[in-house]
Order: C-alpha cells, then structure tokens, then sequence
C-alpha cells in the first residue's frame, strides 16, 4: 500500500484558526488537491472533519476522466450524522465507517441501510494499522490522508505514510488554540522524529508553496 498524506498550513504551522476555518489553500491548490484525489483509491478523514465541514470528499475541480475515490471515515463511535453529504451520497460513491466495538449496534444498521459499509478495528479507538491492513485486503492499494491534526500524527507515528505533501500558504494565523499540522502526543527527542526527503517543490499562485517529502 502507498499512503499519501496531503494537507495546506500556514507559514507558522497552522491548519486552521482557533474558529476552526480552514480556508487556507488557493482555488489553484483546490485543483491539485482535487487531481489527487482522482489519482488514489481512497481518501481517509476523521469523524471531526466531517462534523466540522460536512464535506462531500469527491473530486470536483478535476474533471478530466476523475473517479470519486471510496471515501473512509474514521469514526470509533459512529457519530456521524445520518443526514451528513457523505453519508446521504453512500450509495453513489463507496464509503466505509471504520468504528470500534464500542458503536451503537442500532446506529451501525442505520448507516449500513443508508449504503455505506461499517469495518469495525478496535476497541475504545480505531486501530489504524489495522484499517489500513484491511483496506489493502480490500484492494485499496493507493490512499489519500487528509485528516486533521490527530490523524496526521496516528499515521505518521506509525510510520505507515509513504509521501508527505504540505502546502503552505502566505499567511500568519497565531493563536494557540489553533490547529496545527500535526496533534497528538507527539515524540519527546528530535532524534525520535520521523525523517523525510524533499523530493519536489512547485511555486504555485505566485507566493504559494508546495512541498514534496518522502520517507528517508
């Protein structure tokens, strides 16, 4: 398996403002971002994003022969919302809930008849190692990360992610109440971190950077 993770930060760090807007990325970006998507077999969020963003997590800016890749939600107890986009779209574009056994029996069958599949890994939290195990199993051979900053750090803690891609924006957002690229626990040495490779930079939009890492 070949795991990307993609995300748009600010100068300083940041994924999102303390109000939780994450506008960060130009349209530019939107279309890169949106030819990836095409390019993977699935795309992974967290229960948060959807929560917070209700978003619709298909390809739209890139419409040249583009697939809508499955879309997987990891959401241990299954509280995504029955009327959410994603959901509501499930019979339309593949979508699994990756939960744990902790999840409502009763909301797992409401989402399983509203189309989507439910894969249960783990208990209390989802087991991302074993999700993506199972993905893999499934066929899903190429996977696009774009998770918030508790996501980011579980896959690359794991050291699962294959090629990181960050933009980063013109802006200074502040605030430490504000999210940042990657969450977590994080590593307590330097020499702990995960190590990558710059393997590609694109100026794009004038002022806005896209940087291309690869695990050492």
């Amino acid at each position: 398996m070949y795991v990307i993770l993609n995300a748009a930060m600010s100068i300083d760090g940041k994924i999102s403002t303390r109000n939780n807007d994450s506008s960060i990325s130009s349209k530019m970006d939107f279309v890169r971002v949106h030819k990836l998507r095409s390019s993977v077999d699935g795309i992974v969020i967290g229960i948060s994003t959807v929560l917070k963003d209700n978003p619709m997590l298909n390809v739209r800016y890139f419409t040249n022969g583009a697939k809508n890749p499955t879309r997987i939600i990891i959401d241990s107890n299954a509280r995504i919302p029955l009327d959410s986009r994603i959901i509501k779209s499930s019979k339309k574009i593949q979508t699994i809930i990756a939960i744990t056994h902790n999840a409502s029996s009763k909301k797992v069958k409401e989402i399983e008849n509203k189309g989507a599949r439910v894969l249960v890994t783990g208990n209390g939290k989802v087991s991302i190692r074993k999700l993506f195990q199972k993905l893999e199993r499934m066929g899903l051979r190429k996977i696009l990360v774009e998770g918030g900053g508790e996501i980011n750090w579980s896959v690359i803690k794991l050291g699962i992610i294959n090629e990181l891609i960050v933009t980063i924006s013109p802006l200074v957002i502040g605030g430490r109440d504000a999210k940042t690229l990657v969450e977590g626990e994080g590593f307590a040495n330097i020499s702990d971190g995960i190590k990558l490779k710059l393997s590609n930079t694109i100026i794009q939009n004038n002022n806005e950077i896209v940087l291309f890492y690869k695990l050492r």
